[in-house]
């Protein structure tokens, strides 16, 4: 069912609920007030025959026969005079008697003074009529066929009115829905229109305030996050393509050039040595590309526990001379041995940390003329600080602003050898433990990078 059709039925029911309440309201008010309306023209009518009768202004018979006249053409009142010790003095017809008075019903007179009740279609009221110091009891009865033909019409009109009114609220309910709806389908052809050529599309916002306009900014912004993703997977298999191309290219014409024809042992193992090394700058690239894939992990899907930066660079710094002899690497602990460990503790991901300090570091002793790089842990606030720092070559202002895009190579990029990843995966790890980075370098006289990472002390 769609929604149009659902709102449709909805409104309806609801209008439909609250209307035939209220239809009902009016009925059973109506019938209320025709009953105390017809009590009290009983009671008029009582007390007008009881005081004729009582003055002797008409005789019973005359009386008795107007009654019977009347009643072959209209509801009349039959009453009917009592003494108080039950003696009847008058009746209108003795031998219909709607009432049937007895014993009981005098003495419940007696006592409330008036009466009112009723007997099947017929209504009665008794009561104490007082005349000439003398009390009577009074009882009269009649069918309001006046009333009951007014309430019935009543009844109709409103049947009526309930089942025309139904019907203008379902066609009023479907044009409101349908009207409301557009905009809806009007967004959904839209999006229909959004395919991978022509990704960069968006909705028209129309009116921001309103629940549509807040599903279109919601919808525009999630495409612009689709659109980046796009374009940067686009742009990560184009340049991984041409980075695996140019060992596998060399790889290639190495075994080419060897099978050629018969060489020398050396020749072969000067060849075997260029395959090894052209295989190794293909290890470096791929377990480059697989660390930034880890780094594009959600933080909920990578194990945290507490890491000491101090002891995290130790190892880092062992692990970069066992792979570099000629690197330099010196640490230096700004913390005094009163203060905190914690300070200098963060909730992080070990190998992840180990990676981005490892590339930092190396990027340092990269780039410096005697291959060297200082490291200083300090805190500040709520935060541990590492800043690694070389006196090397420094790098352009158009170099810092791309210096975390992947696969960059800056211009001093023919001093080392380098892929472009190290510090796009630094940064990700980085800001993926929630941390912050910064670059600060002049040509010429070296390179500093910043490393902010909360602590756990309280």
């Amino acid at each position: 069912m769609k929604i149009r059709t659902a709102l449709t039925l909805k409104y309806t029911c609801i209008t439909a609920t609250i209307f035939l309440l209220c239809t009902v309201l009016v009925y059973l008010i109506s019938e209320q007030t025709r009953d105390q309306t017809f009590f009290r023209n009983l009671k008029s009518e009582a007390i007008t025959k009881a005081n004729l009768f009582l003055a002797n202004q008409v005789d019973a018979k005359t009386m008795q026969s107007v009654y019977l006249n009347n009643k072959k053409f209209i509801n009349e009142v039959e009453v009917a005079v009592y003494t108080t010790n039950f003696n009847m003095l008058y009746h209108d017809a003795i031998h219909n008697d709607i009432v049937k008075e007895n014993q009981a019903m005098i003495n419940d007179i007696l006592q409330k003074r008036e009466i009112e009740f009723h007997i099947g279609k017929y209504q009665g009221i008794g009561m104490v009529y007082p005349y000439q110091g003398k009390n009577y009891i009074v009882t009269a009865a009649a069918y309001d066929g006046y009333g009951y033909d007014n309430l019935f019409g009543l009844q109709e009109t409103l049947i009526i009115l309930f089942i025309v009114g139904l019907s203008l609220l379902f066609i009023a309910g479907y044009f409101l829905a349908r009207i409301t709806l557009r905009p809806i389908s009007h967004i959904a052809n839209e999006a229909e229109s959004i395919t991978v050529s022509h990704i960069d599309r968006r909705l028209a916002v129309k009116n921001k305030n309103d629940e549509l306009g807040e599903l279109c900014i919601a919808f525009n912004a999630l495409l612009d996050r689709l659109e980046s993703s796009f374009n940067s997977q686009k742009a990560f298999v184009s340049n991984v393509s041409h980075e695996l191309r140019t060992p596998l290219a060399a790889l290639t014409a190495e075994v080419d050039v060897s099978l050629q024809k018969e060489r020398t042992n050396e020749q072969y193992r000067l060849a075997m040595l260029n395959m090894q090394q052209d295989a190794k700058r293909m290890t470096r690239l791929v377990d480059g590309l697989l660390n930034l894939a880890k780094a594009d992990y959600c933080k909920e899907d990578i194990s945290m526990r507490e890491v000491r930066l101090d002891e995290l660079l130790l190892d880092v710094r062992e692990l970069i001379l066992r792979a570099h002899a000629d690197y330099s690497v010196e640490l230096l602990f700004c913390n005094d041995e009163d203060d905190d460990d914690r300070l200098i503790t963060t909730i992080g991901n070990p190998y992840l940390l180990n990676i981005a300090f490892t590339n930092l570091i190396e990027n340092n002793c990269k780039y410096s003329a005697n291959h060297s790089s200082i490291v200083q842990i300090s805190f500040r606030g709520n935060w541990s600080v590492v800043r690694m720092s070389d006196n090397g070559l420094g790098m352009s202002a158009d170099d810092k602003k791309h210096l975390f895009t992947l696969f960059y190579r800056g211009g001093n990029s023919t001093a080392a050898e380098g892929y472009g990843i190290g510090m796009t995966l630094a940064q990700k790890i980085i800001h993926l433990h929630g941390g912050n980075i910064a670059v600060h370098s002049e040509q010429g006289r070296g390179t500093s990078f910043v490393v902010e990472l909360k602590h756990v002390a309280k």
